[in-house]
């Protein structure tokens, strides 16, 4: 028994997935994310999923000079949780998004509804001074089963 939990515990940090936290949270891990972060990508409690607040940057911490496309990358790295929960865009029940410039908020719509189809989830959009990641916009997200 022990060994089966120990191999489901290493194919889940190894190409992504879940790793029981205690307390009823999963926590909840894209392919190639590290457990023992700073923070968790995902926390899965019952049938919903919360994802943490996600920047536009790629791997290498360079953020597109487009806002389009900052926000697919953003919403590539939410696909990636809630793939790696079992579930997709359309478990999303709302959507929060943080934006350094009101200005921008038109190209962050496209990308937006492009991803998110109807019914929509929920959503707020605020503007802010500045985000603790590299780039104009972060969205964090919520989904359920």
């Amino acid at each position: 028994m022990t060994k089966l939990i120990v191999l489901a515990l290493s194919l889940a940090l190894v190409g992504g997935g879940c790793a029981t936290s205690g307390g009823g949270k999963t926590v909840i891990l894209p392919s190639g994310a590290k457990a023992g972060g700073r923070f968790s990508p995902g926390i899965l409690v019952d049938d919903t999923l919360y994802i943490s607040g996600m920047g536009g940057e790629d791997a290498a911490g360079n953020v597109p000079a487009d806002v389009e496309v900052e926000v697919k990358q953003i919403l590539e790295k939410i696909d990636a949780v809630l793939k790696a929960a079992g579930m997709t865009s359309d478990d999303v029940v709302s959507v929060q998004v943080y934006l350094t410039d009101a200005g921008t908020f038109q190209a962050m719509n496209n990308a937006y509804t492009a991803y998110f189809k109807y019914p929509r989830p929920t959503r707020t959009t605020v503007v802010v001074s500045k985000l603790v990641v590299p780039g104009r916009v972060e969205i964090t997200t919520t989904a359920r089963k």
